[in-house]
């Protein structure tokens, strides 16, 4: 009998194909193992009505975690938990100077915000529908929100950035690239390896009958909660780098996370 008893999956680079779709296959594998009493859910670093859209895609009846943890909503969709940014550290960050490549985005509430269209960004979001609104930062400089994000389509910004905010925001914050051109800040303590603690107590799951599935660095502490954690074959090098011991399936476009759940479980 199979020891393992839920599955934690990212979306982007994992879960969804280059096209930002699920497969076909991938929908059949998980409606599979969801008949055997296997809970599935997506833990993402997407906002949370964006994410909502592909579980509904899935018909899945579970917890869902998004914004890298910072929230955390019921199978009825009812938000249980939420970490923002204060307000204090909310404006330091959005005075910090960034080079003019690089592109902020904020998650607040139910909304998505950016300061400019970003050009190639609604490719992401063809599949869920959620759109972002454009708004002048300063207008949010005293409240607090759930998530930053800085996109360039120079990567070496992207992890000159990421020293640079590490040096002097740390303590204050977790600071980690979700992609190679994307840098994602939440509130400290805040992570998906968290959230999935949290909602396997809920369910009464140890976090070792849990397997889970990631490609970036937002995933790493997901990866090393659960009793197994594998890496895609497109992964982050910086992720295969620190987790040398995790086995690597097939990418995301060659549907790694479905082949792999057909092998154990069906």
């Amino acid at each position: 009998m199979n020891r393992y008893k839920a599955v934690i999956c990212d979306l982007d680079g994992t879960l969804l194909n280059s096209e930002h779709t699920i497969s076909a296959y991938t929908k059949k594998v998980i409606e599979k193992i969801k008949s055997l009493g296997i809970k599935f859910f997506i833990a993402t670093g997407r906002h949370h009505r964006d994410a909502l859209a592909f579980k509904n895609i899935l018909g899945l009846d579970s917890f869902l975690i998004t914004s890298n943890g910072a929230k955390i909503h019921d199978e009825n969709d009812k938000e249980i938990f939420s970490s923002n940014i204060p307000k204090e550290m909310v404006k330091k960050i959005i005075d910090f100077p960034v080079d003019e490549e690089i592109h902020r985005g904020i998650y607040k509430d139910e909304f998505w915000f950016l300061e400019e269209h970003i050009e190639g960004l609604d490719v992401f979001h063809k599949e869920s529908g959620f759109s972002s609104i454009i708004k002048p930062f300063d207008e949010l400089k005293n409240e607090d929100v759930t998530k930053f994000i800085f996109i360039s389509a120079d990567s070496d910004k992207i992890n000159e950035l990421e020293k640079i905010i590490k040096l002097k925001f740390n303590d204050l914050l977790n600071i980690t690239l979700s992609f190679e051109n994307c840098l994602e800040i939440v509130q400290k303590g805040v992570s998906k390896g968290f959230a999935i603690e949290e909602i396997l107590k809920k369910e009464n799951i140890s976090p070792v009958e849990a397997l889970a599935f990631g490609d970036g660095l937002n995933d790493l502490d997901m990866l090393q909660t659960v009793g197994k954690g594998f890496l895609m074959g497109n992964s982050h090098k910086k992720l295969i780098q620190s987790l040398p011991n995790h086995e690597i399936i097939d990418t995301n476009n060659n549907d790694g996370v479905a082949k792999y759940l057909e092998k154990i479980f069906l």
